[in-house]
């Protein structure tokens, strides 16, 4: 605040453990090398869970998943409402509602915290701010795993009902955030600390996010929709207004 006082939250994928048959495994094999379910959410910044895309194959590229959510009305998607919108990473469209990080420039805050720690130049100030801002969806997905060890150690229960596992504990999750007479250990260690990510957000994961390159095929599933440029001048906005403080 107040830089980015129009965001109502932010989205990202993540990786859960997933049992599938041997014909199935090749689709289901991601970076990490292991069988997973890819799940894409939509969180606020009370750590609550506000849309949930699972089931999906751990290879399918989260600008994919993303597309699909986002475009089916069927999804019931939270679009955002006129001068609202979501934080998503460099593996996703910039479109109206959607505001990214410039490309080609340090975004992640482990990043900002080796070596000499400087912000060097107008981008690297804009991602910074726009990473740690973003790591709310990360720390909600850090504490939602860390509670729930299944999603770890997925049990050989048909698909249907391990992608019914996530959904339930993404309620639960929100139910005892919204609950807060109900102490919870996480859920505390991450208000006293807002830089705290839980290590098992990060599970499954290679590098948090994808760098897109011309060869690789995710810069065409990651390319800018309707609204880019309207975003671009957002994004030059809130960093003009960043650098002027």
């Amino acid at each position: 605040m107040p830089y980015f006082k129009d965001c109502i939250g932010a989205i990202d994928g993540t990786h859960v453990d997933a049992r599938v048959s041997n014909s199935e495994k090749a689709a289901y094999i991601g970076r990490c090398g292991s069988t997973t379910q890819n799940v894409m959410a939509v969180c606020d910044f009370n750590m609550c869970f506000t849309f949930i895309m699972a089931g999906w194959e751990g290879s399918a590229h989260d600008s994919r998943i993303f597309k699909f959510a986002t475009r089916n009305r069927r999804n019931n998607f939270p679009m955002p409402p006129p001068g609202k919108y979501y934080l998503v990473d460099a593996g996703y469209p910039m479109q109206r509602g959607f505001l990214k990080p410039y490309p080609d420039t340090k975004y992640h805050i482990p990043d900002f915290e080796r070596g000499s720690q400087l912000v060097r130049g107008r981008q690297e100030t804009f991602n910074k701010r726009h990473s740690s801002l973003r790591g709310v969806i990360e720390r909600s997905f850090g504490v939602w795993k860390k509670k729930w060890v299944i999603l770890r150690d997925m049990p050989a229960y048909s698909f249907k009902k391990q992608i019914k596992i996530v959904i339930a504990t993404m309620a639960l999750h929100n139910y005892i955030r919204r609950h807060p007479t109900r102490e919870d250990p996480e859920f505390n260690i991450c208000d006293a600390d807002i830089t705290y990510i839980p290590e098992e957000a990060y599970e499954y994961r290679i590098g948090q996010s994808l760098v897109e390159t011309e060869d690789n095929g995710y810069s065409q599933e990651a390319r800018d929709g309707e609204g880019a440029d309207e975003m671009i001048h957002l994004r030059e906005k809130i960093t003009d207004e960043l650098m002027e403080r």
